[in-house]
């Protein structure tokens, strides 16, 4: 049987929905439509019912659906049931805002070891985890079972980093800046570029300016 394609967009929207309902629960509601959730993300009813298509049945029709049940059905097929470890390579000034960047262990991604070749920064305190050396790279990968490795070095040193990551056992990888990184098939890798994301957000300010001037 031919497995199910599920678009990127949509698990990208079921984490955001999955936020939104959060936010509901905190408030004390118990229900929702789609045509809520559309509007507090800034989609459309049809997409929140297409989206959650894709994984089954989970409202009534003419009641909505039990924000409580949602948020975990949603959390579960994101894999966020269960706590992520994760290693972080780069101890400069990115991988010290990753390091104290709290919406991490709010969704249950927990760094347990970061790391650098700078024998200046190895033995440094970052929060509540110490600089080590790559040569501890796989005994804390194995001591942890970690599958999530986060690659905060320059980019030149983007794709050795990633071999050795890949080598020590990660299969899930998260780099930043505009690099393509090589791995085998079944690694997963996403990158974030800040830069392109201003791109985005100049493209549609000069786009609305020039409709405007029509």
């Amino acid at each position: 049987m031919k497995a199910l394609r599920i678009p990127e967009a949509t698990v990208t929207r079921l984490s955001i929905y999955s936020r939104f309902l959060e936010r509901l629960e905190r408030r004390g509601i118990n229900t929702v439509s789609s045509s809520e959730i559309a509007k507090g993300v800034g989609v459309s009813p049809a997409q929140v019912r297409k989206d959650l298509a894709y994984f089954g049945e989970f409202g009534t029709r003419g009641v909505g659906y039990n924000v409580k049940d949602l948020i975990h059905y949603i959390l579960k097929i994101l894999g966020l049931t269960r706590a992520w470890p994760m290693v972080l390579v780069g101890a400069g000034n990115l991988g010290t805002a990753l390091c104290t960047y709290r919406g991490f262990k709010d969704r249950g991604f927990n760094i347990v070891g970061i790391f650098d070749n700078d024998l200046t920064k190895i033995g440094k305190r970052v929060q509540d985890l110490e600089v080590l050396s790559l040569e501890r790279l796989p005994e804390v990968i194995r001591e942890f079972d970690v599958k999530i490795g986060v690659i905060a070095v320059p980019l030149s040193a983007v794709q050795d980093t990633a071999n050795q990551l890949v080598e020590c056992g990660i299969r899930a990888l998260l780099t930043f800046g505009p690099v393509v990184v090589e791995v085998p098939n079944d690694v997963v890798v996403r990158n974030v570029d800040l830069a392109v994301k201003l791109e985005i957000l100049t493209f549609n300010l000069v786009f609305k300016e020039l409709h405007s001037a029509l």
